[in-house]
């Protein structure tokens, strides 16, 4: 495992959910093709964001798993921004039918219900939703068969608990999501996981080093990254307008590593 410590200057996060009119304003401006799809297995639906890439091949897929918050604008902004560097991204709602009426995301009242609604999840059904999304994008005539996941802050924890769960996918990269922390479950990984993760985020960053031992001796691929004084939710807190210099300048040199690892594997 390699560790590096990138960025220079160590700042407060600021780390709200709402207000994104930024995100949408993304989307809403967005040239690309993007829509709401929905899969299912058995009598389960999953609501879904999807965008394709202006590419004249097949691309690489990659499933984006959201934060706590649910299936919120800036995460559909994420599969946007993929499709603009060339992959077919795709954003399940872990929340469809789960919500008020049998909703999703969006019918949970704030970010406060829909946090409460994401605890509640069955740990098999996010896996069965998941394994849905990654088939959905492997059988789609524009993906080229090729798919990774990607997840932010408890999508990050969803990410590498799921590449113990799923022999199929070309990479995990969880950004700033706590790791498995059994010798069981790491040695199920079939798969390179790119750890993400901020130097201002104790909670999170206690889970590493267990991790570390766990995947150094099943002998498992695992290279990490921690960005300094960036903190918990950097990808979204440094994107936003008013992103402090940590935030953003981590955020800038994190998608840069992102698009360096998916293009190795397209």
């Amino acid at each position: 495992m390699r560790i590096f410590i990138v960025g220079l200057v160590a700042l407060s996060l600021l780390n709200r959910c709402d207000a994104q009119d930024w995100a949408k304003k993304r989307l809403d401006d967005s040239p690309r093709h993007g829509e709401w799809v929905a899969f299912k297995h058995g009598d389960r639906q999953v609501d879904a964001f999807i965008t394709y890439p202006e590419v004249a091949t097949p691309a690489t897929g990659v499933v984006v798993i959201h934060e706590i918050f649910g299936l919120t604008d800036w995460v559909r902004g994420v599969t946007d921004q993929l499709a603009e560097a060339g992959y077919i991204a795709i954003a399940p709602d872990l929340l469809s039918g789960m919500g008020p009426g049998g909703g999703n995301t969006s019918s949970f009242e704030g970010t406060d219900g829909a946090r409460r609604g994401i605890a509640g999840l069955p740990p098999e059904q996010i896996t069965a939703d998941l394994n849905a999304a990654v088939e959905y994008l492997r059988q789609l005539p524009a993906c080229n068969g090729k798919v990774v996941v990607i997840g932010f802050c408890w999508g990050g924890g969803q990410t590498f608990r799921f590449a113990t769960n799923n022999d199929s996918i070309q990479a995990a990269c969880p950004f700033y999501g706590s790791g498995p922390q059994s010798a069981e479950e790491i040695q199920r990984i079939d798969c390179p996981v790119y750890g993400f993760f901020a130097e201002n985020d104790a909670r999170v960053n206690a889970s590493l080093p267990p991790t570390e031992e766990l995947m150094k001796q099943a002998g498992k691929s695992w290279d990490l990254v921690v960005y300094e004084g960036a903190g918990h939710g950097f990808m979204r807190a440094g994107e936003a307008p008013d992103a402090n210099p940590a935030n953003r300048q981590a955020r800038e040199q994190a998608w840069q590593r992102l698009k360096e690892i998916l293009s190795s594997i397209n």
